[in-house]
């Protein structure tokens, strides 16, 4: 049987396939369709079935990582929206925080609201901060709303009501009523979305679930009837911000959770693959064709987050902390207007690509760049699938680029990758260094197709001591989502003082979550012995604006001085001080709701070759610094484990390079991962 992660990119599609008899792992790139991913997830799978002669029909489960929805926010692509909301509170979405993105730049504003205000209705409702119904919901309103809704030609229809965190049923009774009117819309409640206070977070966030949902609907739908096609029978599931699985249902209703879907399960591929191998402490650094997404593991576990931006927009989801930034292999060089070399953030993306690749491309990219300097193979990638044009990347490099700024092919090239390196960098000081994180006790773990080729300049620039390339490191998110287990946030905000008085309705609201979560669970048919939960309290000191969570193993009756012990040093750590004798308040509740899969084996039986020696496939001139120095080129699958690799050298894979200066020196370990101790130049 089979276990298969896809990871759906900018350029490439990613495959991992496990095959739980066997023990052994397979890995798979395949070019991106930008019109519809699911039908590059086709490809791939066909390309596997063909080429290593797997049959389909015995994969028993498919988790796939997606970009659709972020896309569709950049790209203005999503469904207009309608929103029924509280009288009074039309214009929720366009007051917002009363803040401007840029505070000296006028000509920087916020993207407009999702929701047209002709399409933002109010009808008459009203609940109390405690759940209790003020004014009851005039279900006329609704209804006129609904119409009025249907007769814009609005297929999505948010419903926002005013503390509907704290009681659903006037936005639920609201839903059956647009249901009943407007059939087939797609109908989003912000008590289902995200049942938390903050009206505008939770507003924006509601109506981004609408403004997505149609078309991210109907891309799952493509996606689960191409792979039955296939003969798939295993039950597809999909990778959300939070780095685990839910089934194709969830991800339909709630699709905005999926906005950082793929980098997420990078995330968890690294922290699993890290610790195994001894490196609790790492920040992710994974470089694909279009964009770097950098993020901090501590103890093993990635670091979260409750916000974020999606193309402007804010979304109050949990999720991994991700910061993504324009660098990828595709990332267009240029001279500015100023005469400056720029690197990004625009992306030429997998159509038409790098000059190299001799699809149409035009624009001399970073991967253009590494060519012509040597780092990458000059003939093709992906073990000689992809045939790439040297001459051509050197040409265009020398016209936009090198003969501009009057210097040599190689020092315009070697400034494109320092642009990239620094922006990279900047990243990374921004997760880590910038939050109280010494890098000096971190491993850089890279990976994406390009990550392994930058990781030992990125490094010395932010000051990590070491670095770890995992096995075949650009599919390593189609590997996290075999490392990933279904999971599923439920919250709930409480508002109380942390005493006795009030401890008691927290261990209530607890134990419903719990029921909640139990049931969850069941739908998507998780056995007893396979479920877990963890559980989170949100919470701040009285007069503060925001708070920080509290992971406990249990919340019970008697758990309230462990919770305020916790909570102090919890703060401490994020903040640097904790107040004694001050008042807690507690504001969310969170129950995250665990069923485990079976995941990918991680045991250090790494074989490797017999030899370095054995190892060596070719010998190449690589630029580096001031002059050309000859290198020797390897094949990872044949470097032997625990014999030092001496720089300068190159490592070749189906999926990525990796570059070795010259004074630097790896070796692999029992895991399969090359294993880079720095010095602290990388100079001969």
């Amino acid at each position: 049987m089979y276990r298969v992660g896809v990871d759906v990119g900018g350029t490439f599609t990613d495959f991992t396939l496990l095959d739980e008899r066997q023990g052994t792992v397979l890995f798979h790139k395949s070019p991106s369709t930008a019109d519809d991913p699911s039908a590059a997830i086709e490809r791939g799978l066909d390309e596997i079935a063909t080429r290593h002669g797997v049959d389909l029909g015995r994969i028993v489960h498919l988790g796939h990582g997606t970009t659709v929805a972020t896309n569709l926010v950049i790209e203005g692509r999503g469904e207009p929206v309608g929103l029924i909301t509280t009288r009074g509170f039309r214009d929720v979405l366009e007051i917002g925080r009363q803040t401007r993105p840029d505070l000296y730049d006028y000509r920087v504003r916020r993207p407009p609201p999702l929701a047209r205000r002709a399409h933002r209705l109010e009808v008459t409702e009203r609940m109390a901060a405690d759940g209790t119904v003020l004014v009851p919901l005039d279900a006329v309103e609704v209804a006129a709303a609904a119409r009025a809704l249907a007769g814009f030609g609005l297929k999505s229809v948010a419903i926002l009501f005013l503390h509907a965190y704290r009681n659903p049923a006037h936005e639920r009774r609201a839903r059956d009523i647009v249901a009943g009117i407007m059939e087939g819309a797609f109908i989003t409640l912000s008590s289902d979305v995200l049942p938390e206070f903050r009206e505008y977070e939770r507003a924006s966030t509601t109506a981004l679930n609408a403004y997505v949902g149609p078309r991210m609907r109907a891309y799952l739908d493509r996606f689960v009837a191409r792979v039955r096609g296939l003969g798939v029978k295993g039950e597809p599931y999909t990778i959300h911000s939070n780095g685990g699985l839910m089934s194709i249902a969830t991800a339909g209703a709630v699709p905005v959770r999926t906005c950082l879907s793929g980098p997420a399960a990078g995330v968890v591929g690294a922290a699993a693959i890290a610790a195994a191998a001894g490196f609790p402490d790492v920040v992710t650094f994974d470089v694909g064709g279009t964009s770097t997404d950098v993020s901090l593991v501590k103890d093993g576990k990635p670091l979260f987050t409750g916000d974020r931006l999606v193309a402007g927009y804010p979304v109050r989801t949990p999720m991994i902390d991700v910061h993504v930034i324009g660098a990828g292999g595709g990332s267009i060089a240029r001279i500015d207007d100023a005469g400056g070399l720029k690197v990004g953030p625009e992306s030429a993306g997998a159509e038409p690509g790098p000059v190299a690749y001799g699809r149409g491309g035009r624009s001399v990219t970073l991967t253009d760049a590494n060519l012509v300097l040597g780092r990458l193979n000059g003939v093709a990638l992906l073990d000689g699938r992809m045939p790439v044009d040297r001459d051509a990347a050197a040409r265009a490099l020398d016209e936009q680029v090198a003969r501009p700024l009057g210097i040599t092919l190689e020092r315009a090239a070697q400034g494109i990758l320092a642009i990239a390196v620094s922006n990279i960098a900047r990243a990374i000081r921004s997760v880590s260094t910038e939050r109280g994180h010494d890098l000096a006790g971190f491993a850089l773990f890279a990976c994406g197709g390009a990550g392994p080729l930058h990781a030992a300049e990125v490094a010395l620039e932010v000051g990590c001591p070491r670095i770890l390339v995992p096995q075949a490191p650009g599919t390593l998110c189609a590997r996290g989502i075999l490392l990933s287990d279904l999971n599923f946030d439920f919250v709930r905000t409480l508002i109380a003082t942390a005493d006795p008085a009030s401890w008691a309705n927290v261990v209530q609201h607890f134990h419903d979550m719990r029921t909640e979560a139990e049931a969850w669970l069941g739908r998507e048919r998780v056995p007893a012995d396979r479920r877990r939960f963890r559980c989170f309290i949100e919470a701040r000191y009285r007069g503060q604006n925001f708070e920080v969570p509290v992971e406990l193993p249990a919340i019970a009756a008697e758990g309230l001085a462990g919770f305020l012990a916790a909570f102090a040093a919890r703060h401490h750590q994020e903040y640097g001080y904790a107040i004694a004798g001050r008042a807690v308040e507690i504001v969310n509740g969170r129950i995250q709701a665990i069923g485990a899969v079976p995941k990918a084996p991680l045991e250090a039986n790494h074989q490797g070759g017999p030899s370095l020696g054995a190892a060596r496939v070719a010998e190449r001139p690589v630029w580096f610094g001031e002059s050309w120095h000859e290198t020797e080129v390897y094949s990872r699958a044949r470097l032997p484990v625990g014999e030092p690799i001496p720089g300068p050298a190159i490592v070749e894979e189906m999926s990525s390079t990796t570059w070795l200066p010259p004074g630097q020196a790896a070796r692999v370990d029992g895991f399969g991962n090359i294993v880079i101790d720095l010095k602290e130049s990388g100079a001969p």
